[in-house]
């Protein structure tokens, strides 16, 4: 069993800079649990609390129900996957595994059952004799990924362990530890600046920001129902498309544009009536043969889709993620609809729902 909780955990550095607001999060045993957002959001500082590798200034850790806020990393029972692999190059592959065993002086037969174990689970069976600086990156951090699992741990923290990979490696790795998920069953918590890592490992979400908790959810209620802005613009790539527009007669317009209204969507922006909203669509929401023109400046193909950039005719920036192989020139008008729709409160930028 490995649940966790985390109890209105505050981080307040030495400088008065508080890195972490009131985190709340109960986390499932066996579940893989993603904390993602841009650089500096108080996400690895929040994992490093967990760990124990920073001290918690305001709050309770619970594991399996026991308080552990206050108990040494050491003592937690848990291994952590770094960025930086942090192996030994003096060490072979076998050695840098074994090592966390050897220094709780195991019984040398068991360390080596758990080291093959572990080695045949991750595709290093032949690497064990040799030196880190003769793997690939990739082989690195599948080293890294060996000597937490050969620890048996209740939970296994990773801090942002695919970042120094090339896209190649980044797409397999990541494969790997989503295998490596499903064969240990482990709880897990993962840390990525990577929309994509979230959305393809995680059965949940923890979207943050600016040292706060923005929504936690599955990866497709944070894609279909984000809670706010600043959740729609991070969740989906390219980011959603934003439109400041007056609700008005069955319609939301600007200079710009104007849509007409769905009967749920006139209900759901019934209070609205005379006010500004902001106007949320996806890329991969918009289709050919709509009401609204795009002046297109630039395509990017990709096979299946086609992203198209341009202007509204008032020189507002649109992205459009078309169907198929589209050979606009710059210049051009297409005209598109919105398929589907989101609106903000302008004020609170929290999603109206």
């Amino acid at each position: 069993m490995a649940n966790i909780s985390l109890q209105h955990l505050d981080k307040v550095y030495d400088n008065q800079v508080q890195a972490v607001f009131d985190f709340n999060l109960e986390v499932k045993d066996g579940e893989f649990i993603v904390l993602v957002g841009p650089s500096g959001c108080g996400k690895s500082t929040t994992l490093r609390m967990v760990a124990g590798l920073e001290d918690i200034t305001a709050g309770k850790l619970l594991l399996d129900g026991k308080d552990i806020t206050a108990t040494p990393a050491k003592d937690r029972d848990m291994a952590m996957v770094f960025q930086n692999y942090a192996l030994y190059g003096h060490m072979t592959v076998y050695e840098n595994m074994a090592f966390s065993l050897t220094l709780r002086k195991e019984n040398p037969n068991v360390i080596h059952k758990k080291v093959l174990a572990a080695a045949e689970i991750l595709g290093l069976t032949d690497q064990l004799n040799k030196k880190p600086k003769q793997l690939s990156g990739g082989q690195r951090q599948r080293v890294a990924m060996g000597r937490a699992i050969v620890r048996n741990p209740k939970v296994f923290l990773f801090d942002e362990p695919l970042s120094n990979l090339d896209a190649k490696l980044r797409g397999a790795t990541r494969r790997e530890i989503l295998l490596l998920h499903k064969r240990m069953h482990a709880t897990m918590l993962y840390v990525t600046h990577d929309q994509v890592e979230a959305l393809t490992l995680a059965d949940r979400i923890v979207c943050m920001s600016m040292g706060h908790v923005q929504q936690v959810g599955t990866p497709i209620e944070l894609y279909d129902t984000p809670a706010n802005i600043f959740v729609a613009s991070f969740i989906g790539l390219p980011p959603m498309n934003f439109f400041t527009v007056k609700v008005e007669n069955g319609t939301v317009s600007n200079e710009q544009l104007s849509v007409v209204l769905t009967e749920d969507e006139k209900q759901l922006l019934s209070s609205y009536e005379g006010r500004e909203v902001v106007l949320g669509v996806r890329p991969e929401n918009m289709e050919e043969g709509g009401e609204i023109p795009v002046k297109v400046f630039s395509n990017e193909n990709l096979g299946m889709n086609t992203l198209v950039h341009g202007h509204l005719p008032g020189g507002a920036a649109i992205t459009c993620k078309l169907r198929g192989w589209c050979d606009y020139q710059a210049g051009d008008t297409v005209n598109v609809r919105f398929a589907k729709r989101h609106f903000f409160d302008r004020e609170s930028t929290n999603a109206i729902r």
